[in-house]
């Protein structure tokens, strides 16, 4: 039997490791940069909030514009709108009564009609709210997109100009206006946008100020004369990294207070990106997309505009969590095993803040019910696994004889037997159900990291996902419970996929990414066990003669 105060000490260490691991990454950063005003000039305001996207014509109502207008105008001058075809509200008429001035946009794309109907929409709201429309933004990077030709654009452009009082301009990457300076002679404000994560050299945000002064004096120098407004500039929270442009909250405060103080001091006219997160963007541009906001999608600030600022703020419920697990894992283990000990109870602790993290990065990232049910399914998936680990951790070190590891082959066909509905696959679960279920999260990670190889761009790397089954190989090893010989053909496929697309992922990314880095280790720490079954596979022996 183990000596209680032996186990006690494991608990409370892995209680020590869990609260340094959850507070270290969250604790206070960015006190030092600070915020030299509490109002910005303007910020892009699009009030859709979860469930609601103009991809499917689903709108907020009229109340809730109201409110969200008057939350942001505690904060900015003035908001730059899109479209001017939207709902059964007018952005305009509700930010006059809230002493708001707006940049008022139209949205153009390929649908000619709806170009017409958005150009009219833009010239009648602004000549009926002159006291709120301050200027007129004819398309949004149409010319990035290729919507429509350099020659179809300055005609809307023109089109607006003779009807409206208030200055004209359009609004696109400033690379653009590097490559079409034609456009510049049809509009009173070049309106540029500068995303230094975005941009095709990304850029890492301590590096990102040199930057935007710098693309400012070059507009300067080539559209002399003519004023120039930074339509959209700002640093998403959260999202994958592009060489080392790092999302994160704390990057997000410390890009926008440097910004505003560079602003101050060469007076920029700019518009930030944006008021609130936009959940629905995801669907084009991952999470990334969803992250830009100064606010989260459920109108909270997102960090204070001055003093210290915390990644996740909710980082104490997430400890607290896997706190939790880790006791529950352990009581049960302790249940059925009572010789369980201090190495279960380390094993415990790990699984839980795995289990925890897995949650902390998945559940605030289920922006629909088809993420919802994956994210579902995924912490199913290895809340059963880790405790299929605990299990065999016990038996293994009870020297009760766990069932002899199962390979690849039984364990696709145990997969394929469940999803054809042969429940037989189930009479002796407790046999080899950690393997099979090892085996899908395999192949997962292997679909996954293809994808992440062809289709990298808005895609995130997936360490959420995988963080038991992560544990159980380190577990494993640690155990020597690593299946040994037998592997065939399925080992060798999901294996080997997994191993050579996260080696070439790990070459087209950045060194200086070390997300993806990172990930391509974790992909390869996966795929190794099952291809070491394979190095290590007992020859046949030849039939006797």
């Amino acid at each position: 039997m183990p000596k209680p105060i032996t186990t006690i000490a494991a608990l409370l260490a892995a209680a020590l490791f869990t609260l340094l691991a959850w507070w270290w990454p969250n604790r206070p950063q960015a006190g030092d940069v600070a915020m030299v005003t509490q109002r910005f000039n303007s910020v892009s305001f699009a009030p859709f909030r979860p469930g609601q996207s103009p991809l499917r014509d689903i709108f907020p109502t009229a109340q809730q514009v109201e409110e969200d207008i008057a939350l942001v105008a505690r904060r900015t001058r003035a908001i730059r709108t899109y479209a001017s075809i939207e709902g059964d509200y007018e952005v305009a008429e509700i930010a006059a009564r809230h002493g708001l001035r707006v940049w008022k946009g139209a949205w153009l794309g390929q649908d000619r009609v709806r170009n017409q109907q958005e150009l009219a929409r833009l010239i009648a709201t602004a000549n009926a709210h002159p006291e709120a429309v301050e200027r007129v933004i004819v398309g949004n990077e149409v010319l990035l997109r290729r919507d429509l030709p350099v020659n179809e654009l300055i005609a809307a452009i023109d089109q607006v100009k003779a009807a409206v009082r208030q200055p004209v301009t359009y609004a696109d990457v400033w690379e653009f206006w590097v490559q079409f300076p034609e456009v510049a002679d049809h509009v009173d404000v070049i309106t540029i946008h500068i995303l230094p994560y975005w941009e095709d050299e990304p850029l890492g945000v301590e590096r990102t100020m040199a930057h935007v002064r710098d693309v400012y004096r070059r507009m300067q120098a080539l559209f002399p004369g003519k004023p120039i407004a930074i339509g959209e500039i700002g640093w998403p929270s959260r999202g994958r990294w592009r060489e080392d442009a790092a999302p994160s909250r704390v990057n997000q405060a410390v890009f926008i207070r440097e910004f505003i103080q560079l602003s101050q001091e060469m007076g920029f006219d700019y518009n930030l990106i944006e008021a609130f997160d936009q959940v629905w963007k995801y669907k084009n541009e991952g999470t990334v997309g969803a992250a830009w906001g100064l606010w989260t999608a459920d109108r909270q600030e997102k960090f204070p505009l001055s003093g210290p600022v915390v990644e996740n703020p909710d980082w104490p419920w997430y400890a607290g969590l896997a706190l939790l697990l880790a006791l529950a894992l352990f009581g049960a283990t302790r249940a059925a095993f009572p010789g369980a000990g201090w190495r279960e109870a380390l094993l415990a602790g790990a699984l839980g803040n795995a289990l925890a993290y897995a949650a902390c990065g998945g559940i605030p990232y289920a922006f629909d019910e088809h993420l919802t049910l994956a994210v579902a399914v995924n912490l199913a998936g290895q809340g059963l696994l880790a405790a299929l680990l605990m299990r065999r951790a016990a038996m293994i070190l009870a020297g009760a004889g766990a069932a002899p590891p199962r390979d690849g082959r039984a364990a696709t066909a145990t997969v394929r037997d469940l999803l054809l509905f042969r429940w037989r696959a189930l009479r002796d679960w407790r046999g080899f159900a950690f393997d099979d279920l090892s085996f899908v999260f395999l192949w997962v990670a292997a679909v996954l990291q293809v994808m992440l190889l062809v289709d990298p761009r808005y895609r995130d790397f997936p360490y959420p996902t995988f963080a038991v089954p992560l544990v159980a190989v380190a577990a494993r090893t640690l155990l020597r419970d690593l299946p040994r010989g037998g592997g065939g053909r399925e080992e060798l496929l999901a294996g080997g996929v997994l191993a050579l697309a996260a080696i070439a992922s790990a070459v087209l990314e950045h060194p200086r990414n070390l997300q993806a880095m990172g990930w391509s280790l974790c992909a390869l720490v996966l795929a190794v066990p099952p291809l070491l079954r394979m190095l290590r596979r007992q020859p046949v022996p030849a039939p006797a003669t």
